[in-house]
């Protein structure tokens, strides 16, 4: 698409912008967007979990440093191509990864290191509390974790003045606001949707069990914090901070009823927005909503492509090791590609992806596994194809249950993340997972961050009473409906018997 660079540049002078910023498990994603939502600046920082003590977490260096980073590579990214300083942007949003644990004082100071949602140490609490509130509690959740920590008799529950999640304390810190987009508040806590608030009666189970639209301006120290440069003005609006799956529900028009996306990158997760309510309550099926507070059906899984890039990296090293230089986005897209060549039943390989504990086949800790037999069809594209199989074996398990048990109707599924970059091929295993046709759009890679961007968007451009599917379908998806694949048949049956 062609851009008019002086029509750009006089968005960015006027403020007509919207920016997501969105910190993923091994990226942080800055994306500013145009009046016609369309990405026109990105910039990005790379981090990894720290396995502490056994906690995965990150540090508050670690997510500011990052976040400095990413905002810095994106204004930078703004001066090199348009030639203007940024110092003001239209709206501003904040998404992370969903769920976990961050608790602080009254002082602000964090109490524990940060718990993620890639820890499965919330076993017992979880089931209990599945048990009180007859819903599906998963582990991830942030009042498992503070049920768990009062379980485990810690020393700091007493003290906890403020409970959050990632993109909330980012929120937090930048505004002095504590707000939730509703969509996350859902990743905490069973939600009421009719009240679009936490359910107050479960909220009174648990204080028995134990004995906004309007999200506020970047303040001065926020704009300090976010930006190093010292050049971004405050006073900006900032719409509520989102978890990715809301995000991800953004990025691919998929806020109706009876639409469902796939984010498939470090973890993978299934959302399908229900027409009523589940007949069962099942461990592997969560219930969130949308970012506008529709129920919603999702899957959730800790495990899809960190096995899948450690052996990548791995190529990587050897074609190093041998003089050619690797370009990352050449070496995905041929090792995917190669896969489409293997045998449907990958010549008899097996592997597992479970880098960290995996909740929905009962792991609590990870052990990536490849094995095969003495006759075992041992090549290159059978080798990708059954890594690339089992990235979504989790999630055809839990997939199955929504669609096979409880007959869910889904009429589209868009796929966005990392592993649908090269094109075809998530697509294409996806598709053979689902047994549906999987649709995925040009901004497919560009996830959560533009997904955050598009709900600032929303809350500065909308008119009034325009509901967000209607803005995201008549003014960011107009004409769009991506890239559609139907499964092929010898994926679907293989796929029936590979799922862990």
């Amino acid at each position: 698409m062609s851009l008019d660079i002086n029509k750009i540049k006089e968005q960015i002078e006027h403020g007509n912008t919207s920016l997501g910023i969105e910190l993923g498990s091994t990226r942080i994603k800055a994306v500013l967007i145009g009046e016609d939502h369309t990405p026109i600046a990105s910039g990005s920082h790379d981090w990894e979990n720290r396995y502490v003590d056994h906690i995965w977490t990150y540090t508050l260096e670690d997510i500011w440093t990052g976040i400095r980073d990413c905002y810095g590579k994106m204004a930078e990214d703004v001066k090199e191509t348009y030639g203007i300083t940024l110092t003001t942007i239209g709206s501003i949003g904040f998404s992370a990864m969903m769920h976990g644990y961050m608790a602080f004082d009254k002082e602000g100071e964090l109490l524990v290191p940060f718990r993620t949602w890639r820890n499965t140490i919330t076993g017992p609490a979880a089931g209990k509390l599945t048990e009180v509130f007859r819903y599906n509690i998963p582990q991830r959740w942030s009042i498992a974790h503070l049920y768990q920590a009062i379980l485990n008799k810690e020393e700091h529950v007493k003290d906890i003045d403020y409970l959050i999640t990632l993109e909330g304390y980012v929120h937090w810190k930048l505004t002095g606001r504590r707000v939730l987009g509703i969509g996350h508040v859902a990743g905490m806590f069973p939600v009421d949707i009719h009240a679009r608030d936490f359910d107050q009666k479960r909220v009174e189970q648990f204080d028995q069990l134990v004995a906004g639209e309007d999200a506020g301006v970047l303040t001065e120290e926020g704009a300090k914090l976010l930006d190093a440069s010292g050049n971004l003005k405050a006073g900006i609006p900032m719409c509520p901070p989102e978890g990715d799956a809301g995000t991800g529900m953004a990025a691919t028009n998929s806020v109706a009823v009876r639409t469902g996306n796939v984010s498939a990158g470090t973890s993978v997760f299934a959302m399908v927005v229900l027409e009523k309510e589940l007949e069962h309550v099942y461990p592997e099926i969560d219930l969130v909503t949308t970012p506008a507070g529709d129920m919603v059906a999702m899957v959730h899984c800790n495990n899809c492509t960190s096995d899948l890039n450690a052996w990548v990296n791995l190529f990587k090293e050897f074609s190093e090791a041998m003089g050619m230089k690797a370009d990352m986005n050449q070496l995905f897209g041929t090792l995917y590609n190669k896969a489409l060549e293997g045998d449907s039943d990958c010549g008899g390989l097996l592997a597992y992806n479970y880098f960290s504990g995996e909740h929905i086949t009962h792991f609590e800790e990870g052990r990536p596994l490849f094995v095969r037999m003495p006759d075992s069809r041992f090549n290159l594209a059978n080798f990708m194809r059954v890594h690339l199989y089992t990235s979504l074996g989790a999630l055809k398990t839990g997939m199955d249950i929504l669609l096979k048990k409880e007959h869910v109707k889904v009429d589209s599924i868009l796929g966005h993340g990392g592993l649908f970059k090269t094109k075809g091929v998530g697509q294409r295993i996806l598709a053979g997972a689902m047994n549906a046709p999987v649709s995925v759009m040009e901004t497919a890679g560009e996830g959560g961050a533009w997904g955050i961007a598009l709900l600032a968007s929303y809350m500065r451009c909308r008119q009034e009473g325009e509901t967000l599917d209607a803005y995201l379908a008549n003014k960011v998806f107009a004409g769009d409906k991506g890239t559609r694949m139907e499964p092929v048949k010898e994926d679907v049956d293989c796929l029936l018997y590979t799922s862990p």
